[in-house]
């Protein structure tokens, strides 16, 4: 709790900085604000679509959208990393195909993911879950296969299952593993909703910031980036602090 608390003062110290850098940067005779909006231009934006609520469909449209994406890609990359683990010989086969996939730009596919499933929460969620699955598979290998010798062995002496030493052993194992791919994950889902959103969408805040840009409406643009912006922090804190709950044996 004391390190998330030094973290938050320091994120908070650290934006204080930013703002006064930019209030001085959109100072009368500074930026235009057609291009840059002052600090009070986007806060006047952020309370008519925070505080009032007009920004509140879309910010649920993107965060639902991004947590189920998130949640169905962890499980199958921690699922696929598994069995990778489980059954080795699976990597020649899963592996090349998974970074093939990785490698391919989001912003090509999303395209080709509106035309096979419309409009709507499913091309958000299936590109969220594209983004989470790749750090979650890693995570899951390596940390599956952290676990020492010794405990292995252990377990093997025992005649213990593969089912049983993998929730015993190699899971407590991989804990710092998948929580540190969680903190990228939840990152990458946000991006991969906002991705999607921007080329078919009729919600969400990438719906937002496009629709905005065509009207010029900098200034809530703005709102919506430190929006999402407020959504990705958050959502890491909570990672964290989750991180210290669980794998409660490293500090």
């Amino acid at each position: 709790m004391k390190d998330a608390l030094k973290t938050l003062l320091a994120s908070l110290v650290t934006i204080a900085m930013l703002t006064f850098v930019w209030w001085w940067v959109t100072r009368p005779g500074g930026f235009d604000k057609s291009v840059l909006p002052s600090p009070s231009d986007v806060l006047g934006a952020l309370d008519a679509g925070v505080v009032q609520g007009t920004l509140h469909p879309h910010i649920v449209a993107t965060g639902r959208a991004a947590l189920v994406g998130l949640t169905v890609g962890v499980l199958l990359g921690v699922a696929a990393g598994a069995l990778v683990v489980l059954v080795p010989v699976l990597e020649m086969f899963l592996l090349p195909v998974v970074t093939a996939m990785q490698s391919i730009p989001k912003v090509a596919l999303a395209p080709l993911v509106v035309a096979y499933l419309g409009f709507g929460m499913a091309p958000k969620v299936f590109t969220a879950g594209m983004l989470a699955f790749f750090p979650a598979f890693l995570a899951a290998v390596a940390g599956l296969r952290s676990p020492d010798r010794a405990h292995l062995d252990l377990f093997r002496a025992c005649s213990a299952s593969r089912m049983h030493t993998l929730f015993n052993v190699r899971v407590p194992a991989a804990a710092p593993y998948l929580f540190g791919a969680l903190q990228v994950a939840v990152v990458f889902s946000l991006i991969g909703v906002v991705v999607s959103e921007f080329i078919a969408a009729t919600e969400g805040l990438g719906y937002v910031i496009k629709a905005r840009s065509q009207e010029l409406d900098v200034s809530m643009m703005f709102a919506a980036i430190v929006v999402l912006c407020a959504m990705g922090t958050g959502a890491g804190l909570l990672v964290r602090l989750l991180q210290h709950r669980v794998v409660f044996w490293r500090k």
